[in-house]
């Protein structure tokens, strides 16, 4: 069932970066009614604590279901995504280190989440997140998972987040 949702979510995921790119001056929901668990990072990205992977955070309220369940994956997917960069140009704008922080900001020890809107507004990002877990899903290594990622973003793209390979 994963399979197919991901599945259908990379025809989508096409088509938006075919329309979009990352940007920061999109104004959503959460903007508008930020509560004392949400921030502006220095990059303006917006951050959101939930009290857990189980709970969405307000921003992704108004955002495509494929969006929404990228992002809810995401958390199960830490140690892949940890593994794969993005190259959308976020490890300059705003520090990420792999494609795991375009969407998860910081997993607290009491498992509150801190979430990142970056990956609502950047093609590139929901497209490395949904083709390596359909990959890993499909039987791949994740050698073999960031081999591909690597292969497919390098021309084109920006620099990569500085992601070491896995060992």
């Amino acid at each position: 069932m994963k399979r197919n949702i991901f599945a259908y979510f990379l025809f989508f995921t096409t088509i938006i970066i075919l329309l979009s790119a990352c940007s920061s001056s999109e104004e959503s929901k959460a903007d508008k009614n930020q509560d004392k668990h949400s921030y502006h990072a220095e990059n303006g990205d917006l951050r959101e604590t939930t009290a857990s992977l189980s709970v969405a955070p307000i921003f992704l309220e108004d955002q495509h279901e494929q969006i929404q369940m990228v992002y809810s994956a995401v958390g199960e997917y830490q140690d892949l995504l940890e593994d794969i960069p993005c190259y959308c140009g976020c490890g300059d704008s705003a520090a990420h280190k792999d494609n795991y922080d375009c969407f998860i900001n910081e997993n607290k020890e009491n498992g509150a989440v801190v979430w990142d809107d970056h990956g609502t507004r950047c093609g590139t990002c929901l497209d490395t997140a949904a083709k390596s877990i359909n990959m890993l899903n499909e039987g791949k290594s994740i050698k073999e998972i960031r081999q591909y990622i690597d292969d497919t973003y390098k021309e084109g793209y920006a620099e990569p987040t500085p992601t070491p390979f896995p060992g």
